[in-house]
């Protein structure tokens, strides 16, 4: 009975978690870096501005399944963290977004050139975080890194070609999600998975998980831009619809929509700037009446159920997975 207090894992939930990184980011990235002012003033800026901290809690998640000394993976935590938010640094640039997490965004609040190279910086940060991961997992835990890094591109690369066609298939707008969003919560997940001492197939069930949640993620956030609130959202509703952003609403209200309804759909998304408040409403409209909202939810949760299958095969105690569980049920049932 000792011995097994002894050994007993000790599982964080995701406000100690939290915690935990907000300490590390005050004490290794605000404290650390000051000057040149206008290099670091935005860097610092966009890390306090609400991130819920998901990605860096992943990797600390990840690794308490397999260790207790998670304390040690801090720094290797917080690079997940920096390289997303450098990455919201040129993605707002690229989409000219004027709002994140309902502040204005950097290149807002500042401008262009400021935005890109704060954001270089932000990934030169990323990488002396990676630093601090134990020798023995390394070059692992590089190789996770940098795979998940170029991935992201890819998925932005997607993302801006989808801007100019008119002809994105559902299969080629989820391979864009994939890369773009699911790639970086199932590479944090792998990277603690790698630091908390996992074997492979462990560590690529986790992956797994973190791509199948990743994509229901990106598919909830497609359902809140069009029917969410805006206090909770934090952004400007009907974003992407204005943008004619190929979103999964969109794609798949063009293969659904017969007829005038299809004809009028077409005509809304040439529809004048001036009109905006009219196209959103009207396009929110015929989502409705397609039922792309159930449909939306439906393959929300397709795509959860596949990542739970996921996580329950990860072979370890089931209780020791509750945590994880409980974050990914938040993932689905938010309102932001």
């Amino acid at each position: 009975m000792i011995f097994f207090q002894k050994s007993k894992r000790i599982m964080r939930t995701f406000n100690e978690l939290y915690k935990l990184i907000d300490n590390g980011l005050k004490n290794e990235l605000y404290q650390n870096n000051t000057e040149p002012e206008g290099l670091y003033k935005p860097i610092k800026y966009i890390l306090r501005n609400g991130g819920k901290r998901i990605r860096p809690a992943l990797v600390l998640m990840a690794a308490n399944l397999f260790t207790n000394k998670i304390d040690h993976f801090i720094k290797p935590a917080l690079a997940l963290e920096v390289f997303h938010n450098f990455t919201l640094l040129h993605d707002d640039i690229m989409d000219d977004s004027p709002l994140r997490r309902g502040k204005p965004t950097v290149h807002t609040e500042w401008n262009n050139n400021t935005a890109i190279l704060s954001g270089d910086a932000m990934a030169i940060l990323a990488y002396q975080c990676l630093e601090h991961t134990p020798t023995e997992v390394y070059p692992q835990v590089m190789n996770v890194f940098n795979h998940t890094s170029l991935k992201v591109c890819e998925g932005q690369q997607y993302d801006m070609e989808f801007e100019t066609r008119q002809d994105v298939r559902l299969d080629e707008y989820l391979t864009m999600i994939r890369l773009k969003t699911a790639e970086l919560l199932a590479g944090s997940l792998k990277i603690g998975a790698v630091l908390g001492g996992a074997d492979g197939k462990n560590a690529d069930l986790l992956y797994d998980f973190g791509i199948n949640l990743g994509i229901a993620f990106q598919i909830k956030d497609d359902c809140l831009d069009t029917f969410g609130d805006f206090k909770k959202f934090g952004k400007r509703i009907g974003n992407d619809i204005i943008e004619n952003k190929k979103t999964f609403l969109l794609i798949k209200a063009f293969e659904l929509a017969k007829g005038t309804i299809l004809e009028e759909l077409k005509e809304l998304i040439f529809v004048n700037q001036s009109k905006q408040e009219y196209k959103v409403k009207r396009v929110t409209e015929i989502f409705r009446e397609l039922k792309i909202d159930e449909i939306c939810d439906k393959e929300m949760n397709l795509y959860f159920k596949n990542a739970m299958h996921k996580l329950e095969s990860v072979d370890i105690d089931k209780e020791k997975k509750i945590e994880l569980e409980i974050l990914a049920k938040k993932f689905i049932h938010r309102d932001k």
